[in-house]
């Protein structure tokens, strides 16, 4: 009898629709941009780069196809932690296309003296594909 009672719950909340459910599509998304700007602000360029696919596409004031010359974009870019400075991403609208694409939109600014560049910012958008089961941003546009 004792078992049963746990049993009966379970099956009332599940036939509820109270289930624990997984994140969702969006708060994947934002989890992932939120580490990326975390790696950007410990000058981690490989790590905040390796959120996109190997074959993605990055245009900006250039076309650059490949993660490897988006890191190698970024590296020479930025060549310092100074230069770097405090990345944040705001207004950030997120559109999931189906379970496995979404786009996000939003606005960047990067926190840094004036000896290294002063701030600087722009508005980005990008694709996101599910591969593998990890979210990489396939396109980025950045301007």
């Amino acid at each position: 009898m004792t078992l049963r009672v746990p049993i009966l719950i379970a099956l009332a909340v599940a036939s509820l629709g109270l289930r624990v459910k997984e994140p969702g599509v969006e708060t994947k998304i934002r989890d992932m941009l939120a580490s990326q700007v975390e790696a950007w602000n410990r000058g981690d360029i490989p790590r905040f780069v390796s959120f996109y696919a190997e074959d993605c596409v990055f245009a900006g004031k250039q076309v650059l196809q490949g993660r490897s010359n988006l890191l190698a974009r970024y590296k020479k870019t930025y060549p310092s932690a100074e230069a770097m400075g405090k990345l944040s991403f705001e207004n950030l609208t997120i559109h999931p296309l189906d379970e496995q694409v979404a786009t996000a939109v939003g606005e960047w600014h990067i926190n840094r003296p004036a000896a290294s560049g002063g701030p600087v910012g722009g508005i980005f958008s990008l694709v996101l594909q599910l591969r593998n089961g990890t979210w990489q941003i396939v396109l980025d546009h950045t301007s």
